[in-house]
């Protein structure tokens, strides 16, 4: 836990208080006068890497609640901003506290402006603490402290005075349905039942209370102040208040705090254990706050990144544990191979041919499998465009590989070349490697008779059909496709012969014939 510096500021004193862990610790006290400032500038010597948190208890102290449209976000909050500039222009201690929205009428926000108008008695103190460079983290009041004094019934009472006695004096805080609306301290030597007797009457007269109500008054008070208090009677001044007091200690115990003798410590216990957001700003005073949050920020990042990186490292130490022992069985697993690929090859006849010759012969037989001149591709391409024209028919088909430097063999002259060449066996020269898809594959060689169905005497569409055949085949990367034998004759300088209309139709002049060649 934090240590964190408690510091109570009343109109004669400021009494210093630590905790770090259970309950406080009482310090000095400092008078306000030079003195007093010397000796708390030298109680605050390193003390630069703790907050503290300042309770002020003063009679300056004065609260309004007024009537606001209800208006969101930050436009609303400059608009309180101004507002609480026009009520209190020389402090800057003053803040807006918006509690609840009015339920009648337009449903404006009700709002708490409270300010500590005489700021000259803080500053002195504040510039103690900015010189010795401590955190300052937040400035309260106990009034708006008192507030979680309350139980969960009295937060439902509609008019509540709550009674404490403190260092400063004696403090009446008025509650409406839980929430503060009005505080008054008065001297310690006076008596309580008067005083709030007094509030009673203002709280009438201000048109906060009916003239002739019962107010209900809680008084937490010690165990030895309850025993000498007098009882009211019927002629005493307060017999309008209903008075109902509470051991402070029984408050204490149920706010889970360690038994205390004064309100002034319950308010400290409870505001160094929680730490509420501040009640007033402190405009240029918690530069070094700031600092305070950032070094800690950085810390707890260091701490994480600190965190990660020991588990990442026994992760890696692990990781490399059991892979070095995962190492060691594979290691022992393939010397068990090894041994009994020894023990099976020396039982074994001498090989035929070395092991080099037959991983040869083994990449040979794949790339011959993967690149051999296998005509499935090229007959997938030619289904293809097959399958885009349907008005094309396949008659005739022939295809073959050829090898680079080879002089291509046309159909119809393939057997006579055979024939010449079995004549005489001195000009068979020996096949090309390509031709089996070493080192790569060889171009291959298809032409193809087909024929177009279409309607009769429809040449136009005849040459459409064949020329859109064509170009689906040459959109094949690699693949160039020629015209051997149009449909018909379509040269300018050929005579034209036949009869058009006739049942026969296109006839012959209906088949066309293409060379393709593909290098994949």
């Amino acid at each position: 836990m934090t240590r964190k510096l408690i510091l109570h500021l009343t109109g004669d004193r400021m009494c210093c208080w630590t905790r770090e862990r259970g309950p406080l610790a009482a310090g000095p006290c400092f008078a306000p006068d030079a003195a007093g400032l010397q000796g708390f500038a030298a109680w605050l010597e390193g003390c630069q890497d703790t907050p503290a948190l300042l309770l002020v208890d003063l009679v300056e102290e004065d609260f309004q609640r007024h009537l606001l449209p209800h208006v969101p976000g930050r436009a609303g909050m400059a608009m309180r901003q101004r507002r609480l500039a026009q009520a209190w222009r020389e402090t800057p201690f003053r803040s807006a506290f918006v509690q609840e929205r009015d339920e009648e009428g337009r449903r404006d926000d009700i709002v708490l402006f409270a300010a500590l108008t005489n700021p000259a008695i803080l500053q002195p103190w504040l510039d103690v603490l900015e010189q010795q460079q401590v955190p300052l983290a937040a400035l309260y009041s106990p009034a708006l402290l008192s507030a979680g004094l309350l139980t969960d019934d009295d937060r439902k009472v509609p008019h509540l005075l709550l009674v404490t006695e403190h260092a400063s004096g004696i403090r009446q805080t008025y509650f409406q349905c839980g929430q503060p609306r009005f505080t008054r301290l008065a001297q310690a030597g006076a008596s309580a039942e008067q005083e709030a007797e007094r509030t009673r009457q203002f709280l009438a007269s201000g048109h906060m209370l009916q003239r002739e109500a019962v107010l209900q008054v809680q008084a937490l008070l010690p165990l030895a102040r309850i025993a000498t208090r007098p009882a009211p009677t019927a002629a005493h001044p307060a017999r309008l208040l209903d008075w109902r007091v509470v051991p402070l200690q029984e408050a204490a115990a149920r706010l889970r705090l360690t038994a205390m003798d004064s309100a002034d410590e319950v308010l400290l216990a409870l505001m160094a254990r929680s730490a509420p957001d501040s009640h007033y700003p402190l405009p240029g005073r918690q530069r070094f706050y700031s600092l305070w949050r950032t070094r800690r920020a950085l810390y707890a990042s260091s701490a994480v990144l600190a965190a990660c990186c020991a588990v990442w490292s026994t992760a890696n130490v692990v990781g490399h544990v059991l892979a070095h022992r995962h190492t060691g069985e594979l290691k022992q697993e393939v010397h068990g191979y090894t041994r009994g690929y020894q023990a099976s090859m020396s039982s074994m006849p001498p090989a035929v041919d070395r092991t080099a010759n037959m991983k040869a012969a083994v990449h040979i037989a794949q790339m011959v499998a993967r690149q051999g001149p296998w005509p499935q591709a090229m007959m997938a391409h030619l289904s293809e465009a097959l399958e885009r024209s349907p008005q094309i028919r396949l008659t005739q088909l022939d295809w073959r590989a050829n090898a680079p430097g080879a002089v291509p063999v046309v159909a119809g002259t393939a057997m006579s070349g055979v024939a010449g060449a079995a004549g005489n066996p001195a000009l068979v020269a020996p096949p090309s490697s390509m031709l089996i898809g070493i080192p790569k594959a060889p171009p291959q060689q298809l032409r193809l008779q087909a024929e177009v169905l279409v309607e009769q005497d429809d040449y136009r569409s005849v040459l459409l059909s064949m020329n859109r055949f064509a170009q689906e085949l040459a959109r094949t990367p690699g693949m160039q496709v020629e015209v051997e034998q149009l449909p018909f004759d379509v040269r300018p300088n050929v005579r034209l012969a036949g009869k058009a209309g006739t049942p026969d139709g296109l006839g012959e002049r209906a088949k066309f014939t293409l060379n393709v060649r593909w290098s994949p």
